[in-house]
């Protein structure tokens, strides 16, 4: 930075003159001290748990049978060139969008990828896994998945190699100024534990709906205040959307294409009922820590709902599968049949959102108002 003064100052200036390159250096110190930040920080981290609403991969390095790392899932999305990443829908997932519009330079990879290592953790990571629940047992009819537990055991590993990468004092910077920890999980706890034929009739014999939440909202506390113990501090989490409208549960249920299943979104609502006062006592409890709530809930049934104002044919057809009246019977795969218009479908296959979706409802998080996103929304939370 040159600075071009005066050869004489006027008389009794000097003392002006000495405050003036003071304020200038200190300046000039500041942006290089602030360029230094963005350059070792990047310009925002995701750090991602949950289902397989947000799965960026981690599932295709396990033996698992809920995978989708083949065509036509993500035939939409631009980074792969419409290869499959084992994504399940066709494009980006919400997470995936959320981060690009805060201003994430690349996405959050899968942890269990083999260069999720160095410079790559400071997009942040992701930990989601397609069949997760919050209880361990959760998901199980897939044989293998990551549960909550294990991905917040996984990102301890992240923990100790972003001290290792940037020194102990700036990884807790980093986490605490560029990271915010997304966590989109509770679904599979119904549909494919609580509300599954055979597996889960022991289960709701011996537990109450009150109960089983109850045991959800415990586990999901510990894990959230593991994170914390972490220095983990800006949270958004989501809650469970109305299970009871996807392909899935309307084709076996066979309802109408207005109707929804009654019981699951019945325990949707009711288990979104503690989380909103879980995440209210942990605002309170866990000093320097920001929770928001998404209300996907009330964000999906009202496109579900008024998908035409939205742009979109159907709500109730998935795109991508077989069987049944709404191609809810069996997940998106090479054999499925496909939708002529992608953008026109609500849902991608019997379970996932479809990218146009998944568009829509990252909006409404960061940038909207109290009614999908509280106490702020994620932009503001972000600037903390």
């Amino acid at each position: 930075m040159l600075l071009f003064l005066p050869a004489a100052w006027p008389r009794g200036s000097m003392a002006a003159a000495m405050a003036f390159l003071a304020v200038v250096c200190a300046a000039a110190m500041a942006a290089v001290s602030g360029a230094e930040e963005v350059y070792e920080f990047g310009s925002g981290a995701s750090f991602i748990f949950g289902d397989s609403l947000v799965d960026a991969g981690n599932n295709n390095y396990i033996p698992s049978l809920s995978k989708a790392n083949m065509t036509p899932n993500g035939i939409d999305f631009a980074a792969s060139g419409g290869m499959p990443t084992g994504r399940f829908t066709n494009g980006r997932t919400i997470a995936d969008i959320i981060g690009e519009m805060l201003g994430q330079t690349d996405y959050s990879p899968p942890f269990l990828a083999p260069n999720t290592t160095g410079g790559a953790l400071l997009n942040g990571v992701n930990y989601a896994s397609g069949g997760a629940g919050i209880l361990n047992g959760t998901g199980r009819i897939f044989v293998n998945r990551i549960g909550m537990d294990l991905q917040v055991d996984y990102f301890n590993i992240t923990r100790k190699q972003l001290d290792d990468l940037l020194g102990k004092a700036k990884a807790k910077e980093f986490l605490k100024k560029k990271a915010i920890f997304s966590i989109t999980v509770g679904s599979n706890d119904f549909l494919n534990n609580y509300l599954m034929p055979v597996l889960s009739a022991g289960t709701r014999v011996a537990e109450s709906p009150d109960g089983f939440i109850n045991d959800l909202i415990i586990h999901l506390r510990e894990q959230l205040t593991r994170l914390y113990t972490l220095d983990a501090r800006k949270f958004v989490v989501a809650n469970v959307g109305p299970l009871g409208c996807i392909p899935y549960q309307k084709t076996i249920n066979r309802v109408g294409e207005n109707e929804c299943v009654k019981l699951p979104n019945q325990l949707a609502s009711q288990y979104n009922g503690r989380l909103r006062e879980l995440l209210i006592q942990l605002n309170g409890d866990l000093a320097g820590a920001k929770f928001c709530l998404a209300n996907v809930y009330d964000l999906v049934m009202d496109v579900i709902t008024n998908y035409d104002s939205y742009g979109f044919e159907t709500a109730s057809m998935a795109c991508c599968g077989n069987g049944g009246t709404y191609d809810g019977m069996v997940p998106c795969g090479p054999a499925s049949s496909m939708c002529g218009d992608r953008k026109s479908h609500v849902f991608w296959d019997p379970y996932h959102p479809s990218e146009a979706a998944n568009l829509v409802m990252a909006k409404y998080i960061v940038d909207g108002d109290s009614k999908y996103i509280s106490p702020m929304n994620l932009r503001k939370l972000f600037s903390l």
